[in-house]
């Protein structure tokens, strides 16, 4: 399983990578990773409009798209769509941040795990 990370080095600049989910215990039901920290979940719904210029995450967070999909640029020129079901690691709290935009004029519902 494949996490979408956003981060950032020591000029500001900010990058994708990404993170595999390490699978430990196996069960019954299925595979899981280790428990990981969290601090909340905020349930989020995004306009089928929404633009978003250049911004840093207002704190590390997990984002789970629940129902559609986002684009997000990074200040290195790159951009990925990240889809329905995927999920990305947020951790440009500082830096140049990243811009986002709706695909397809899709309202959005996602999920937002804070971390710190």
């Amino acid at each position: 399983m494949r996490i979408h990370n956003i981060w950032v080095d020591d000029e500001g600049e900010t990058h994708f990578r990404d993170i595999e989910v390490e699978w430990g215990e196996q069960g019954p039901s299925g595979r899981y990773s280790e428990r990981l920290p969290a601090t909340g979940i905020i349930f989020r719904q995004v306009q089928s409009d929404y633009e978003l210029d250049w911004h840093p995450a207002p704190r590390r967070q997990y984002i789970i798209n629940l129902d559609a999909a986002v684009e997000v640029t990074v200040s290195d020129g790159e951009t990925r769509i990240i889809g329905a079901g995927e999920v990305f690691l947020v951790e440009d709290i500082n830096g140049k941040g990243h811009r986002s935009r709706a695909v397809d004029g899709k309202l959005r519902h996602c999920i937002f795990v804070p971390i710190d």
